[in-house]
């Protein structure tokens, strides 16, 4: 998310979504995207940068803590229809897409992080999306997987550090932010993305590390999101926060960080409640204060670790608190961006009514200004 590219040249709208072309030839999104479901787990090429995101906090019967990420990212490196130029007969090598993949695991009980890191071409089988006869959409990079059903998900990773065979069950219907999807990140209306979560995954399954298999069950939550804008100018990075208390709700939060140090009008988030309605929070309607920081011994980042978040029109007051410092993704053999991903813990009340809860955080911008697409 860089300056955003400039203007669009071409507009075109459909009854179900609406959409443009930017100055390169890439789609953008210029309104609602009204999604529908299963088809919109799939891919979207044409836009330039589209990510799955699965996050989540776990206990063994033990009573061992851990968080997990796995996120798969497709990149497009050239605009659609520049295929039609490439020599014949092309070679089966040749792609228009990029696939990478980030997984970790912060082992709260033992006070470590383990992250791993891959790219590959959208070729040969390599890595892609794909949804069969029985509506289930498949996103894999090598032996790594995201199986989205209308039922599960099943995620899917074997690496030298750890590995996770884990089993999603959707507690409510996939949540769409913003305007039927249509997620603003700036004062343009090509300054956005099409965005929806899984809010709330009921989750179990094997973890293995140290080479000792470990049953595991918690809840998760994914995100999908796709688009070509990158970040308005004077935007340095973004604070994301995915809470999932103990009365039913959620909350999402995103704060676009100006290079001032203020947010952007554009920050915004969504509650569900128990039901799975949604209320959208603009900006004006919540507050944060950083109450602690933690300074990264690689990078030199200093990032925040603890928070006081106010939801106004909710009367809601909470604490949040990172669980293990260091969850500091270093990904410079894949997207190239360092960015902090990490399992929080939050305590407070909700009208009056104590809550607590789990969730995660992602922060950019902290160890250099964030300039990857969005």
């Amino acid at each position: 998310m860089r300056a955003l590219l400039i203007a669009v040249l071409i507009v075109f709208c459909t009854a179900d979504r609406m959409w443009a072309a930017d100055q390169n030839g890439y789609l953008t999104v210029t309104g609602p995207c009204n999604l529908t479901f299963p088809a919109d787990h799939g891919s979207h090429p044409g836009y330039r940068t589209e990510w799955w995101y699965y996050t989540g906090n776990l206990a063994s019967e033990t009573g061992s803590r851990y968080g997990y990420q796995l996120t798969f990212f497709r990149s497009q490196i050239s605009p659609p229809g520049a295929d039609r130029h490439w020599p014949k007969p092309t070679s089966k090598w040749r792609t228009q897409q990029i696939y990478m993949v980030h997984a970790a695991i912060s082992d709260l009980s033992a006070g470590r992080h383990l992250a791993v890191e891959d790219i590959v071409r959208g070729a040969l089988d390599l890595a892609g999306v794909a949804r069969d006869q029985n509506q289930i959409t498949t996103v894999h990079l090598k032996n790594w997987s995201a199986k989205i059903s209308p039922a599960m998900h099943a995620l899917k990773t074997s690496t030298d550090s750890f590995a996770f065979d884990l089993q999603l069950t959707p507690q409510k219907k996939p949540v769409l932010h913003g305007e039927a999807g249509y997620s603003r990140k700036g004062g343009s209306p090509d300054s956005a993305s099409c965005y929806y979560s899984f809010t709330r995954l009921k989750t179990k399954g094997d973890l293995t590390l140290d080479g000792k298999t470990l049953a595991v069950e918690g809840l998760s939550w994914m995100d999908h999101e796709f688009s070509t804008a990158p970040l308005e100018p004077g935007i340095k990075g973004w604070d994301w926060f995915s809470l999932i208390f103990s009365d039913g709700t959620e909350v999402m939060i995103y704060l676009l960080r100006q290079k001032d140090g203020s947010y952007n009008a554009a920050s915004s988030g969504t509650f569900v409640d128990p039901a799975g309605s949604i209320r959208h929070l603009s900006r004006e309607q919540f507050k944060i204060d950083v109450l602690d920081t933690w300074k990264s011994p690689g990078s030199g980042g200093i990032y925040p670790s603890r928070w006081r978040l106010k939801i106004l029109p909710l009367s809601m007051d909470l604490s949040i608190t990172s669980n293990l410092a260091d969850q500091e993704m270093q990904t410079t053999a894949s997207t190239g961006v360092t960015y902090w991903e990490g399992s929080v813990s939050l305590t407070g009340t909700a009208k009056g009514v104590k809550v607590d809860g789990v969730g995660y955080v992602e922060l950019t911008g902290y160890a250099k200004d964030f300039d990857a697409p969005m």
